[in-house]
């Protein structure tokens, strides 16, 4: 199979939509970059109110995209990732909302990202430039221009969308009316850094890798980096709990070393018929360099500037955001937070896995 199952131009589209957005200005990155025309897949549902008051921007995990809803299909290999609680009389209530989700710049999932292609008609790989979690919600902030919107009802958001989240309720207070930030944090620890940068590592020392610069190469790019990377970052998204509950029949049964070998590997492959390595790369970079904080003196002053009634959601098996980071966050915002904790053996993925408890938490936070 040859590198590159993320979507592309030309792939059936299916529910994505695709705003051109910087056509005329480009968008100046923190790092002083620029990006001059660029694109932000989404999806949307439900019917916008003629006040335009009832919008809600639902904002991915990390190798997430914008197909929160919906079943498999041409354009979308899988269900929507919160299938279950997007749409008519569920918890983000289609009947009752206008529900838009757009995949992240620097994603690959019809974004503008690494395997896009720049002005010279070639992918921009090692090119691309390095993105932070504001200049993420830099995109989002043109896309909601594009849209016409001007306030969200509610902007919700799990781990790298619960960091877009933030920082959205903290750079343009106006615009949110509610937040709801899950499994996430104001800041990342030096153990999840140092997560990061093992898959990062893992990824740009596959001899395939080709310092980014793989897209037209015969070996068809870092698979075995990616697919480490992808093993790595499984061991943080689930807990203990979760992996004896896989493996373990009994508590005296024999554990098969190769089976749990095998699993790892599958969840590598299956990563790696749908993700750009590059992206992978850029979009951890950017979760490494989020602090709320910089530049606004300090983690307490930036949520001072929260004005949205928040809610903070913790997942109670969370190995990579500790729910100690999402207490500490909720006693910070100003105002009272709400703070709820998942009880589940799912680790970090609970956020995505845990829809009946998750249900009555977005209900009661958009009420």
């Amino acid at each position: 199979m040859s590198y590159g199952a993320y979507w592309r131009p030309g792939d059936p589209p299916g529910q994505r939509q695709l705003a051109s957005l910087f056509d005329s200005t480009p968008l100046r990155l923190e790092s002083g970059a620029q990006l001059g025309r660029i694109h932000i897949a989404y999806e949307h549902w439900g019917r916008l109110a003629p006040d335009r008051s009832n919008a809600v921007l639902l904002l991915h995990g990390f190798t997430g995209d914008s197909h929160a809803a919906g079943p498999p299909g041409p354009g979308h290999p899988a269900e929507g990732w919160w299938d279950g609680l997007v749409g008519p009389g569920k918890a983000l209530d289609t009947e009752r909302y206008y529900v838009v989700c757009p995949n992240v710049l620097g994603g690959c999932q019809g974004s503008t990202g690494p395997a896009s292609l720049a002005a010279d008609g070639q992918a921009y790989g090692s090119r691309f430039p390095a993105l932070t979690i504001r200049d993420l919600v830099a995109a989002d902030l043109a896309l909601a221009k594009h849209l016409r919107i001007n306030r969200w009802r509610a902007v919700i958001g799990g781990s790298l969308g619960g960091m877009r989240a933030l920082e959205w309720a903290i750079s343009y207070p106006d615009a949110v009316e509610s937040l709801v930030v899950l499994a996430s944090t104001a800041r990342c620890s030096p153990e999840t850094i140092a997560f990061h940068t093992t898959q990062i590592q893992a990824i740009s020392l596959d001899p395939h890798y080709l310092g980014g610069d793989y897209y037209l190469s015969p070996w068809g790019g870092p698979r075995a980096g990616l697919a480490l990377a992808r093993a790595i970052a499984r061991l943080t998204y689930g807990c203990s709990l979760e992996l004896n509950g896989r493996f373990v029949a009994h508590p005296h049964a024999p554990i098969k070393a190769e089976v749990v070998e095998h699993f790892l590997a599958d969840e590598g492959e299956q990563l790696v018929r749908r993700f750009d390595p590059n992206s992978y790369i850029t979009l951890t970079r950017a979760m490494n360099g989020h602090d709320v904080g910089r530049g606004r003196g300090g983690i307490p002053a930036a949520l001072e500037r929260i004005t949205a009634a928040a809610t903070v959601v913790s997942v109670s098996s969370d190995r990579l955001f500790p729910c100690s980071e999402q207490q500490q966050l909720a006693e910070a915002i100003p105002r009272g937070a709400r703070f709820s904790s998942l009880e589940s053996d799912l680790g970090h993925d609970g956020f995505l896995g845990e829809e009946q408890q998750l249900d009555r938490l977005l209900r009661q936070a958009l009420a």
